[in-house]
C-alpha cells in the first residue's frame, strides 16, 4: 500500500503552512482514506482518561522558551507549561533514542529490559530491537478498551515481530529508523517512511505530517479512550546519508517558521535554522493541542511533552546550536545535560496549572501512572522500575523513587539520591568516580568525592548493587 500525505511545502514553495481542513481534503482523494478506519472495541467509558505523550527528539534542556531559553519562539509548548507542571529535575532512562524509547514505552530500566544500546549496524527491516518479551503501553491500555496509534519516529526494531503493530498499537504511521529527511523521508537512501507495516509517501514537512495523522487519529477515536504516541523525528540533526544527492546538509523548516524569526528561509546560519526547527516543532504539538480543544477532550485528556535524551553539542558539525542550558554536556553521556530533560504533565483536575515540580523523577514513571489512570493493576510477572509519580507532580508528595540509576556504553554509570549525583563518566578526561551537589552546583563542576568520601562509597555500593539486581532480572 502507498499513502499520500500532503501538509506544506518543500523549503522555497510559496505554500508552506497547510490547515488540517486542507490536509484531509486533499488526501482523500490521494491515499489518507485508508486510515479512515472505522472505531471498533469496548465502548467509550468517561471514567477513563485519554493519553497523549509527546515524545520530542534531541530537544535540550536549555532549548524551549518555558525553560529559560529566550531567543527561540514556542509559543504553544510555553502556553502548555502555564497549564500545566513544568519539572525541573526529570531524567531520561537513557542518553540515546533507541533505549530511551525502550524505557519509556516499557516502564522498565534499558538494563532490565534488555535494549540498553543504539543499534545502527544492523538493518532496521531485520532489526528486532526491544526484546519482543518485553510488554509496552499500549498492550497494557488494551486490556481496559483503550485504543492507540503511534505516529513518528519509532526506532526499536522493524523486523517482523517488532513493529508497533506488532507490539500492540492499533495503528501505526511513521519513520521506523533513528532519523529521516523532513521532507523526502530518506534514510540512508531509501524510503523510512511506513503505514502499518507497509512502505508509505507522504508530501510535506515531517513535524505537520505526523502530528496531522494524529489528530485524525483522535477525531476518529474520540468516543472511546485513546493513548496517541506522537514521536516527532524533530529536531533530530540533519545527517548527509539521509539527504538526496547533491542536496545540502542543512536543519529543515518550512518557510513561514523562518519569517517568524525574519530570517532568509536561504540561510546559512545553523542556529537560525534550529531555531525555525524548535519553532516548527511547536507548531505540530499545537496541532495536536488544538484538535483536543476543538472536540472538546482536553480536561479529560492527560498531556506529556518530553524529549528522548538531552541535546547532542558536537562541535565543528553544525551541531552545537542546541542548548542544555545551565547543565553540563549533552546527548550519549550521562551528565546532566545528556540525561535531565524538559518535561511538561498536564492532567486537568488531577494536577494544577501553572506549578513547577523539582522532584527527581523518570520517564519510566509514564507506564504505571497510565496504568493507574486507567483503572488497572501493575504487572505481577515483571518488575518495572518506573513509579507512579502523580502524587510528586500533584505537589503532594515527594518522588517515589530514592534512587535514580544510569547505565550507558562500555562503563559509564550514574546514580542520583536526593540532591547528590554519583557520576562515573568513561567520555570525561576523569574516569574516576566524581560526586556532585546538584542543588548548588547543576553544572557539576565541583568534584565533591575528597569531601564527602562516606558518601561516595555508599552511593558507589548501592549502584552496584543494582546493577547486579537489575541484569540478573532482566
Amino acid at each position: 500500500m502507498k499513502l499520500r500525505l500532503s501538509t506544506s511545502g518543500h523549503p522555497g514553495d510559496s505554500q508552506t503552512h497547510c490547515s488540517r481542513r486542507t490536509l484531509l481534503k486533499g488526501a482523500l482523494g490521494s491515499g489518507l482514506a485508508h486510515l479512515m478506519l472505522p472505531c471498533v472495541g469496548r465502548p467509550s467509558t468517561t471514567e477513563k482518561p485519554n493519553i497523549v505523550i509527546m515524545f520530542l527528539d534531541n530537544i535540550g534542556y536549555g532549548d524551549l522558551g518555558c525553560y529559560g531559553n529566550k531567543q527561540t519562539k514556542t509559543p504553544r509548548i510555553d502556553r502548555l507549561a502555564a497549564e500545566a507542571v513544568r519539572c525541573t529535575d526529570f531524567y531520561i532512562a537513557s542518553p540515546s533514542c533507541m533505549p530511551s524509547r525502550g524505557a519509556l514505552l516499557t516502564g522498565r530500566h534499558p538494563v532490565r529490559n534488555g535494549l540498553n544500546e543504539q543499534i545502527w549496524k544492523i538493518d532496521e527491516l531485520e532489526q528486532v530491537g526491544l526484546p519482543r518479551s518485553e510488554v509496552i503501553l499500549p498492550r497494557y491500555l488494551a486490556e481496559t478498551g483503550y485504543a492507540s496509534g503511534c505516529f513518528g519516529k519509532w526506532n526499536l526494531g522493524f523486523s517482523p515481530g517488532s513493529r508497533p503493530t506488532d507490539r500492540g498499537f492499533d495503528e501505526y504511521f511513521g519513520n521506523i529508523s533513528g532519523n529521516c529527511d523532513y521532507y523526502t523521508y530518506i534514510y540512508r537512501g531509501r524510503n523510512d517512511l511506513y503505514h502499518n507495516n507497509e512502505p508509505a509517501k507522504a508530501n510535506g514537512y515531517s513535524t505537520f505530517v505526523f502530528a496531522d495523522a494524529a489528530c485524525d487519529f483522535i477525531e476518529r477515536n474520540r468516543n472511546r479512550p485513546f493513548l496517541c504516541y506522537v514521536p516527532f523525528n524533530a529536531a533530530h540533526f540533519p545527517n548527509p546519508s539521509n539527504k538526496p544527492p547533491g542536496t545540502p546538509c542543512l536543519w529543515q523548516a518550512p518557510d513561514e517558521a523562518f519569517q517568524r524569526y525574519g530570517y532568509s528561509p536561504k540561510t546559512f546560519d545553523e542556529r537560525e535554522r534550529y531555531r525555525a526547527v524548535l519553532t516548527a516543532l511547536d507548531d505540530g504539538v499545537g496541532r495536536v493541542l488544538d484538535k483536543l480543544d476543538r472536540l472538546m477532550l482536553t480536561e479529560k485528556t492527560i498531556v506529556v511533552v518530553l524529549s528522548d535524551n538531552g541535546a547532542f553539542l558536537i562541535p565543528a558539525r553544525g551541531m552545537e546550536c542546541a542548548s542544555n542550558a545551565p547543565l553540563r554536556a549533552g546527548g550519549t553521556t550521562l551528565w546532566e545535560g545528556g540525561i535531565r530533560i524538559p518535561c511538561i504533565v498536564r492532567w486537568p483536575g488531577r494536577i494544577k496549572p501553572g506549578t513547577v515540580c523539582r522532584e527527581p523523577l523518570t520517564s519510566m514513571d509514564f507506564v504505571p501512572m497510565a496504568l493507574h489512570a486507567a483503572g488497572l493493576e501493575l504487572p505481577s510477572d515483571r518488575v518495572l522500575d518506573g513509579r507512579d509519580p502523580t502524587a510528586a507532580l500533584a505537589g503532594e508528595g515527594p518522588s517515589p523513587h530514592k534512587y535514580l540509576y544510569w547505565c550507558w556504553g562500555a562503563n559509564s554509570a550514574a546514580i542520583r539520591m536526593g540532591r547528590y549525583k554519583l557520576l562515573r563518566e568513561q567520555q570525561s578526561t576523569n574516569k574516576d568516580w566524581q560526586l556532585f551537589d546538584l542543588q548548588t552546583d547543576i553544572g557539576e563542576t565541583a568534584n565533591l568525592v575528597a569531601a564527602r568520601p562516606e558518601m561516595a562509597e555508599n552511593l558507589k555500593a548501592e549502584y552496584e548493587r543494582w546493577e547486579t539486581g537489575a541484569t540478573a532480572q532482566r
